[in-house]
């Protein structure tokens, strides 16, 4: 006798098994892509002024002391502003802010027409978002194509209980809606 809904045993029928060493970079993006992530925009002070980044790549390290992580690609443009600042904020954003998703992706229209407010470290916030982390530079380690900065939470602002995140799986983004019962 199975242990496995029949959806599940479905599913096994059909998997597979690569090295992504041995594979192409399209078959392990996918695979990644099943893991359903929030969407961020990190924002520091470079120095050409105001910068944010789209990250889906955002995650808790610590709760004492409080740290965040986040893994920007080391071939962006944007990478240097980010592993040298001192300071900067991963803003979550909320279902119905795609459009200030796309604003921060490369080519986006950045801080064009935002307010400017600034934190006291003198980051450059969005507002309205559904929660945001404000933080100092802890660590940063290279891993990869990518780097690894650590920032110590410094304070965190949260939007209404009612807000819902934004999120990303499978090369699309989405909404999730806590089940209510």
């Amino acid at each position: 006798m199975s242990r496995l809904p029949p959806a599940t045993r479905d599913r096994l029928a059909d998997e597979i098994t690569f090295h992504p060493a041995n594979a192409e970079a399209r078959l392990l993006r996918e695979a990644l892509g099943r893991f359903v992530t929030g969407v961020t925009v990190v924002t520091t002070t470079g120095p050409e002024g105001p910068l944010g980044m789209t990250v889906n790549s955002f995650s808790s390290v610590s709760l004492e002391p409080p740290l965040v992580l986040w893994c920007p690609a080391r071939a962006s443009a944007r990478h240097a502003a980010f592993a040298g600042a001192a300071a900067w904020s991963v803003h979550v954003l909320g279902a119905e802010q795609l459009e200030t998703c796309l604003r921060f992706t490369r080519g986006g229209r950045q801080f064009e027409g935002l307010e400017s407010v600034l934190t006291p470290e003198g980051v450059p916030v969005i507002p309205g978002v559904a929660a945001r982390f404000d933080c100092m530079a802890h660590a940063a380690h290279e891993a990869g194509d990518h780097s690894v900065l650590i920032g110590r939470v410094l304070r965190v602002t949260v939007a209404g209980p009612g807000d819902h995140p934004l999120v990303f799986a499978a090369g699309r983004f989405g909404q999730f809606e806590p089940d209510a019962g």
